[in-house]
């Protein structure tokens, strides 16, 4: 039970994959805008890592290495990524309309966030077993959820700050983003020893 509780913190906090990995930086600048935006595209993330681990997993351990195939993951990795975000979007619109349009764009460009692929290959890279890799995925998908709450949280307060005309927009942006980003490398520290 002790690898599971290190695995979802690490995800979530240490190992989070928009502010340590750089991963998914695509929907955390574009998405970020409004806390319920980025609340719902987090969640839809969170539900397309999860999924995506639980389909690709399988697939790889049945049929791609077996057969030799292990060249092909990342293809095959995609495919079942986009379909499942095909499905998401499907609900989305039927059941939840107004995210479907506030995610706009942004929705289909899941399948190609790379957060959603890198969780899945990491996993395999990591050697984690279907429980640990269901878990890491979940973790990963949390911590971007917190990321992206986070800095939408701090892009509301920069749109009423008093910033100079030459850092308003992307400059002010991207030095929130680093400022949160280094604010996560603390919790390396408390991670190594919350578990040793």
């Amino acid at each position: 039970m002790k690898i599971f509780a290190m695995i979802l913190i690490t995800g979530i906090l240490t190992q989070n994959f928009v502010l340590s990995r750089f991963l998914g930086i695509c929907p955390f600048l574009g998405v970020s805008k409004k806390l319920g935006t980025a609340t719902g595209m987090s969640i839809a993330v969170t539900l397309v890592m999860v999924l995506a681990t639980a389909a690709t997993y399988p697939i790889n351990a049945a049929l791609l290495v077996p057969r030799g195939l292990e060249y092909l993951q990342t293809v095959v990795f995609i495919l079942v990524i986009a379909g499942l975000v095909q499905l998401l979007e499907v609900v989305l619109k039927r059941f939840v309309p107004p995210l479907y349009n506030a995610l706009g764009i942004y929705l289909p460009l899941i399948t190609t966030n790379c957060a959603v692929l890198g969780v899945v290959l990491l996993n395999l890279q990591a050697e984690y077993s279907y429980a640990q890799s269901l878990v890491n995925a979940l973790g990963a998908g949390l911590g971007f959820l917190l990321a992206m709450v986070l800095f939408a949280g701090v892009r509301e307060r920069l749109e009423g700050a008093d910033i100079p005309k030459a850092l308003k927009g992307l400059p002010a942006t991207l030095a929130a983003a680093s400022l949160v980003s280094m604010s996560f490398l603390g919790f390396a520290g408390i991670a190594e020893n919350l578990f040793a």
